[in-house]
């Protein structure tokens, strides 16, 4: 690595053991000044490391003094000789050695910064948000930005190996339906007219495919105008894949062999082969699209079986006929639960955005009981029955619900995950990597009750299913895919629809007229007139993956200037309002 020796000669994170005796030159921040008396120690950071400058009253009253003059974050140059440290710190890889310093440069002075520049810092997030540049500087802010360089990195060495291409697409675009608000650009030009920012470049890479780019990638900037939490922020980061005469194993086999090699150039860990997982029991056995399998806890259903039908408790008695489901989870290990656990586990399920009436809690105790907050419906027998459905042990405890599918399915796949965090079931060295395939082409709209894609207008259907897109599209299955990560969805992509019969189809099935098609996508429907091949293909989020490896609570965290939970800049002031002139040029009136 070069370093312009008018500043220094090396870091502040590469000195070790094998350079004393030599004469050096460091440049950076002041992270730390301790004082002794005869002596002093300066920790000096840069974005390598830190290295300790050491200051002797004896040999040099200046430069000691000097030293002690400087506040926290003052820009110093040392020069000096390497030598080994007395009391060694094995915490840091420059630990074995100081430098003694024999010349100090003030290069620039700092005020007090507002918070401190360590990792524990007592710097609340909005305050560190706003000075931004200086929780850069913070090495745990700093390694995840490189860690996000080295994992991009990877991916291009993979892609570049494999005929890859990178090819920039634009930026400004006309607004089309992707599943969420675009952010609009009023034109100066054509007053009244609009350009998007891209919610992903989905077009761009299919037509790039017709014009027989074949294998395409781009690390590229998306924006989505939608609300705000820990995953998301109005601007994020795709790697978007594109590829040509391709089927959808093609696909998989390609970018989980790109998975495979982030994990092993960077994490250093062999994943073995990836599940593949219909969305269907996806659903059914962990309530989620995007499981952490990182644990087992199934769902299991309970309506048929016979132990439920010979009950006489009157809430299973009436769920068939109130079109409701009987499911439970079997929390291993969980029956010492205390009465103030378990009653926060049902007020955990009648949450109002999980909304069911409670909990029926099965305990398998360690002595061998089995004891039920239904006790007075169910002998012994009928609860081991139960248990054996669950194959739960002693230490076991059975929570069972009732309710309509979709609330207990989504209730019990929270549930899950929750007694996991609670019993440390999610180990942070430890992955879960797997497919999602077979999702549902269409679904109702819970409002309109309308038939809407469950992913874009521009996914292709399974060729079996075709026979169904006029009469039952509902059971139509998508040849879209989706790579989840320790619960995260990491990857969404698809095989996209090539031919302008089929494209034209399913926008009529969305309810779009000739007329409305042409405004929108003419553009697309044109060019697959001109023999578009089959392709398909996917984007990773890059962010949420970053996340991942830097075990980081929000993607925030792992992206240099993010924007605040209200979709703030807070550092810049952003959005803020604009000069009257522009809003004229722009031929926009507003009303406050």
């Amino acid at each position: 690595m070069y370093l312009s020796t008018h500043f220094r000669t090396h870091n502040c994170g590469i000195l070790n053991i094998s350079n004393v005796g030599e004469t050096v030159c460091l440049s950076g921040w002041v992270a730390t000044l301790r004082d002794f008396g005869g002596l002093s120690f300066i920790d000096l950071r840069d974005r390598y490391g830190i290295t300790q400058l050491s200051f002797n009253m004896e040999n040099n009253v200046f430069l000691s003094e000097a030293a002690r003059s400087y506040g926290r974050e003052y820009v110093i140059q040392a020069k000096g000789k390497v030598v080994e440290r007395s009391n060694k710190n094995p915490k840091i890889p420059t630990g074995e050695i100081e430098i003694l310093v024999e010349e100090l440069t003030l290069i620039n002075a700092s005020e007090t910064p507002p918070f401190t520049i360590e990792d524990n810092t007592d710097g609340g997030e909005e305050l560190r948000m706003k000075y931004r540049y200086l929780d850069i500087r913070r090495p745990l802010l700093s390694e995840r930005l490189i860690l996000r360089a080295k994992m991009i990195k990877a991916m291009r060495e993979y892609l570049d190996e494999r005929s890859f291409i990178e090819i920039e697409t634009p930026n400004l675009i006309k607004s089309t339906p992707e599943g969420a608000r675009d952010f609009l650009v009023p034109s100066r030009m054509q007053k009244g007219s609009f350009y998007a920012l891209p919610q992903s470049p989905q077009i761009m890479k299919q037509l790039l495919m017709v014009a027989g780019m074949d294998r395409y990638y781009q690390v590229v900037k998306c924006f989505r105008d939608e609300d705000f939490r820990g995953d998301r922020q109005p601007e994020f980061t795709q790697l978007d894949c594109e590829m040509s005469y391709v089927s959808q194993n093609d696909v998989l086999n390609t970018f989980e062999g790109l998975t495979k090699h982030v994990y092993k150039k960077i994490m250093n860990v062999d994943l073995p082969d990836f599940q593949r997982l219909k969305y269907a029991d996806a659903i059914k056995f962990y309530g989620s699209d995007k499981p952490d399998l990182r644990f087992d806890c199934k769902i299991v259903d309970l309506l048929s079986e016979n132990v439920i039908k010979n009950s006489s408790f009157p809430l299973f008695l009436s769920a068939e006929e109130n079109k409701q489901i009987i499911s439970g989870i079997n929390a291993n290990g969980c029956a010492a639960y205390s009465r103030k656990q378990t009653d926060e586990l049902v007020e955990f399920v009648k949450a109002p955005h999980r909304g069911l009436g409670g909990l029926i809690q099965i305990k398998f105790n360690e002595d061998g009981s089995v004891k039920s907050s239904a006790d007075k419906f169910f002998n012994e027998d009928q609860l081991r029955e139960i248990g054996l459905l669950f194959n739960a042990t002693k230490g076991d405890l059975i929570l069972i619900v009732v309710d309509r599918e979709a609330k207990v399915r989504k209730a019990l796949g929270d549930l899950r995950l929750e007694i996991a965090k609670k019993q440390n079931w999610l180990k942070k060295d430890s992955w879960s990597v797997l497919w999602i395939v077979d999702f549902p082409l269409f679904e109702k709209d819970e409002e309109s009750g309308e038939t809407i894609f469950v992913h874009h207008p521009f996914c292709a259907p399974h060729p079996e299913d075709l026979q169904y897109i006029d009469s039952e599209p509902l059971r139509c299955r998508a040849q879209q895919y989706d790579m989840v990560m320790n619960g995260w969805e990491c990857l969404s992509g698809s095989i996209r629809i090539h031919e302008r019969e089929l494209q034209n189809k399913i926008f009529q099935k969305l309810g779009m007229d000739e007329k409305e098609i042409e405004e929108r996508f003419g553009f697309m429907i044109n060019a697959f007139r001109y023999g578009a091949p089959p392709h398909g293909g996917c984007a990773f989020g890059i962010d949420r993956w970053v996340a991942l490896f830097a075990n980081a609570d929000a993607i925030r965290d792992v992206i240099a200037f993010p924007k605040n939970n209200g979709g703030r800049d807070i550092m810049m002031d952003a959005p803020s309002v604009v000069d009257s002139k522009q809003l004229k040029d722009l031929g926009i009136k507003f009303e406050f």
